[in-house]
């Protein structure tokens, strides 16, 4: 036994042939540099994680109250940015640079590095969505959710994609930063003319100022300039009982009172409040007020945009294209309009019910605070809607759901044209606007959405639905 003992001591790794030596050096660091490498693995992204991302930044609007138009110009810098990156992926979409309104090309991506176009796409539309939005703080949260899990399967793509979509978003935010909104900021409040009884005045229950009555120096994207489309006129004002202008008042009146009187039956009733999409209704009870946060007018378009893409499966590239093309057209229908509403700058039906009719009477929704010629949903549903046809096809049947989160039941449309007449109507049964605002409104979102489809170059298969309208 002690001379086996003696023999083992006196083994050494000196007396091993150095090939042994070596071969076990190696097969010790293959062991241990395996055990401590991290799996890679695919990041996959879908369509739904585009969706999810508009619904955050959706989310963090409506929590935050930004007007219709302010609303309307986050979606259309946000879907630009990441357009402007997943685009690239193929060949069958095109840059928007030089056919943007100041827009030159974003930066080139470095193909020797592995990109994930998915991901550098919602990386950017994050980045700049977050750089409208009052609270960063919430999109940050989201953010570092699904970065996180992006980075845990694959370090290197992902720190890449990360910093190529960070990359185009400074790009989008120098643009944007072009665009008259930081000027806006500075001028003068909305100057109420209470000589001419034809004019605009401030309406219960807030009478606040006039939301947003330099919205035309905003630079459009691809109109030509803010009076463009500007619509038809208005009937004349006139108390006359005889008068065009006074039918249509009392038209406005008479429809307020029947749905008051059908009560909660009346259909009406219920197309009023799905279309409401007033961001900010105050409610007052004695000495108590509170805010009802709701999505705008363009927000509901974008969510119907969003069931158009679900029901066609559409890829990431199309849902991308769609929701881009939705948002440039809903931002340049609001500079449209706006420039109208200060130009015109004619009286709500409630003040004037209120004064020369009865003076108990009360609208089914609350009026927002502007000017109310041209109807602004009418001409965003006008243009939304086109752009949606040209993209998705006439005859297009969905259920919108938009409103569920906000305690409204689902309503189901043959067309988007459908939905936009009904959104339309919808001011008329909600007490808010003239027969003249809706109708005229609708010609002129519809104008300016035929523009915007027909001299956007993005897609070959939506131009050749276009020009075959």
């Amino acid at each position: 036994m002690s001379f086996l003992n003696k023999k083992r001591n006196n083994l050494s790794l000196s007396k091993i042939p150095k090939g042994w030596v070596l071969c076990l050096y190696s097969c010790l660091w293959l062991i241990i540099n395996t055990s401590c490498q991290k799996e890679v693995k695919e990041i996959i992204i879908t369509s739904d994680d585009y969706h999810k991302a508009i619904d955050k930044i959706t989310e963090v609007m409506v929590h935050d109250i930004f007007s219709p138009p302010v609303a309307s110009r986050i979606y259309n810098y946000a879907n630009i940015a990441a357009y402007e990156v997943i685009r690239q992926e193929g060949k069958a979409y095109k840059t928007l640079s030089n056919q943007l309104h100041g827009l030159t090309a974003v930066p080139v991506v470095d193909t020797t590095k592995g990109i994930n176009y998915k991901l550098s796409a919602i990386v950017a539309y994050l980045e700049v969505g977050k750089e409208l939005l009052f609270s960063e703080d919430k999109v940050e949260v989201y953010q570092d959710s699904i970065y996180n899990s992006w980075k845990l399967r694959d370090a290197e793509t992902f720190s890449d994609s990360k910093a190529y979509g960070e990359q185009v978003a400074i790009h989008i935010k120098n643009w944007f930063a072009s665009d008259n909104y930081a000027q806006t900021r500075t001028m003068p409040k909305f100057s109420v003319n209470t000589e001419d009884p034809s004019r605009w005045q401030p309406t219960p229950p807030d009478y606040m100022d006039g939301i947003e009555p330099h919205w035309k120096e905003i630079r459009p994207s691809v109109i030509d300039s803010s009076s463009q489309f500007k619509p038809a006129r208005y009937p004349d004002f006139s108390l006359e009982k005889d008068s065009p202008f006074y039918k249509e008042l009392m038209e406005t009146y008479e429809v307020g009172m029947k749905i008051k009187e059908e009560g909660e039956t009346s259909e009406k009733l219920e197309i009023a409040q799905f279309w409401d999409c007033n961001p900010y209704v105050s409610t007052h009870k004695g000495h108590l007020m509170f805010a009802t946060k709701k999505i705008t007018p363009g927000a509901h378009w974008i969510g119907i945009c969003k069931i158009a893409c679900k029901k066609t499966d559409a890829d990431f590239a199309k849902t991308v294209f769609a929701y881009t093309k939705t948002s440039i057209a809903i931002a340049d229908a609001f500079i449209s309009c706006w420039d109208e509403k200060y130009r015109s700058n004619l009286i709500r039906p409630e003040t004037l019910i209120n004064q020369y009719i009865d003076e108990n009477w009360t609208p089914v929704l609350q009026t927002p605070p502007f000017p109310e010629y041209t109807s602004g949903h009418s001409v965003v549903s006008g243009a939304a809607s086109t752009v949606l046809t040209h993209i998705f096809g006439d005859h297009f049947s969905f259920d919108d759901i938009t409103e569920i989160p906000y305690g409204l039941p689902v309503r189901s449309f043959a067309s988007f044209n459908k939905a936009a007449d009904e959104a339309a109507v919808s001011r008329l049964y909600g007490g808010i606007h003239y027969r003249a605002a809706i109708d005229l409104g609708l010609d002129q979102g519809r104008e300016l959405g035929n523009f915007v489809s027909k001299k956007l170059k993005m897609n070959t298969a939506a131009i050749e639905v276009a020009s075959s309208k």
